[in-house]
């Protein structure tokens, strides 16, 4: 026989009977989509014939379980799969793997929720460190108790590093909350990380105590693999006040990993990668599991995403989605700030406001610069909008 030293028993000793459940939408017919369920339930596990397990506990326990099956629409089902806790590993790679590893090579399986086991003693709390700060402390860090914070990015790319900080101090003067770098700063021989950092931090303590501001500086640390520690903990030790990562780019893990070494300084997680996982609305990872459930889970404390409207072609329905994620309850993590960005402009934040609610940071770009040359009016005006003191539709 294959399996004969296969011992049955020692197995179902080793397993808890924990169970985590993925609910994923799957296009087809009834018939079609029960198919593709019963696949990934074999696919996501043992990668094997069914009809070659030895019999008992492999098939009973590790092969996923589809606990719930129903069509949803004439052309997709909604199906709830659990698996084994320990399939997992205690690991957050091959969570990620068991959610949707070999499956999104194929067609038609989109992950729309999650549901975890919170009986106590299971192994996959260990595996989210979620976040350290999320809304309540962002709102504390920048003594903003009440409106939605406002959000910026340094830009454009080109500027020296000095330049830069230049904005950042004048950003501060006008009220600015959050200062991050552009996602596409890295380390450029324009504006050197190292040098950037430094003379930004400066910037911004400077304004601060002029000002009596308490606003923060996030440098980007998206880097490669083997330098993003030392970017995060030399960042912090010259003054960062948070840090931006692009999980698309550097993995979901190394998100995980940043958040777990409690440094103390919030994440920003912003969306760059990540649209092909989610683009298509009938295979890939949903929207609001993509941007907010797994981004909490991993540790940041506000994502970024593209709002509609703007030059990204997300609809309502999936920026609502993401705002739902990020803020709903959810075991014992907390809440993160939902950030819209991408053609946030002085005439929408009403509206945005109105659909997302208070507890949103407002991540204005290239916006802030369409209302005249006065940076420091057009930081007045936006801030006078978050406060609802502007009524819809208003102009520069």
């Amino acid at each position: 026989m294959f399996f004969s030293d296969f011992a049955p028993a020692q197995l179902e000793s080793q397993l808890s009977g924990r169970r985590f459940s993925v609910i994923y939408r799957l296009t087809g017919d009834v018939k079609t989509a029960r198919c593709k369920a019963e696949d990934i339930c074999i696919e996501q596990t043992v990668e094997f014939p069914v009809d070659l397990l030895p019999p008992g506990t492999i098939p009973n326990n590790i092969v996923g379980r589809i606990e719930h099956f129903e069509q949803e629409s004439p052309a997709s089902c909604r199906a709830v799969i659990s698996f084994a806790e320990e399939i997992a590993a205690g690991e957050w790679t091959q969570f990620l793997n068991v959610l949707f590893g070999n499956i999104s090579i194929k067609q038609g399986i989109q992950v729309v929720g999650l549901n975890l086991d919170d009986s106590p003693g299971g192994t996959l709390p260990s595996l989210f460190p979620g976040p350290k700060f999320g809304i309540a402390g962002i709102r504390a860090l920048v003594h903003v108790p009440e409106r939605p914070p406002l959000f910026t990015a340094l830009k454009p790319m080109g500027l020296s590093a000095k330049n830069l900080a230049q904005l950042a101090g004048q950003f501060v003067e006008g009220g600015i909350d959050v200062i991050k770098d552009d996602h596409g700063l890295s380390n450029q021989v324009f504006s050197p990380f190292e040098d950037r950092v430094v003379r930004c931090v400066d910037a911004v303590n400077d304004a601060n105590a002029k000002f009596g501001r308490h606003s923060i500086y996030v440098p980007n640390i998206t880097s490669p693999s083997e330098q993003i520690i030392d970017r995060a903990y030399w960042a912090k030790e010259h003054g960062a006040g948070g840090f931006l990562l692009s999980p698309g780019l550097v993995g979901l893990d190394t998100l995980r990993r940043l958040a777990a070494m409690e440094i103390g300084v919030p994440i920003f997680v912003h969306p760059s990668f990540l649209g092909c996982y989610a683009r298509n609305p009938e295979h890939g990872i949903d929207f609001g599991m993509l941007y907010g459930t797994l981004m909490r889970l991993a540790g940041a404390d506000a994502t970024i995403f593209p709002n509609y409207g703007g030059r990204f072609p997300l609809s309502v329905d999936d920026c609502l989605g993401i705002v739902r994620s990020s803020r709903s309850p959810m075991d014992n993590f907390l809440p993160i700030f939902p950030t819209p960005a991408g053609g946030m402009e002085l005439n929408n934040i009403s509206e945005m406001l109105a659909r997302y609610g208070r507890d949103t940071l407002v991540l204005v770009g290239s916006g802030m610069f369409r209302c005249g040359e006065d940076l420091h009016a057009n930081c007045g005006r936006f801030l006078e909008a978050v406060a609802g003191m502007r009524s819809p539709g208003a102009e520069c």
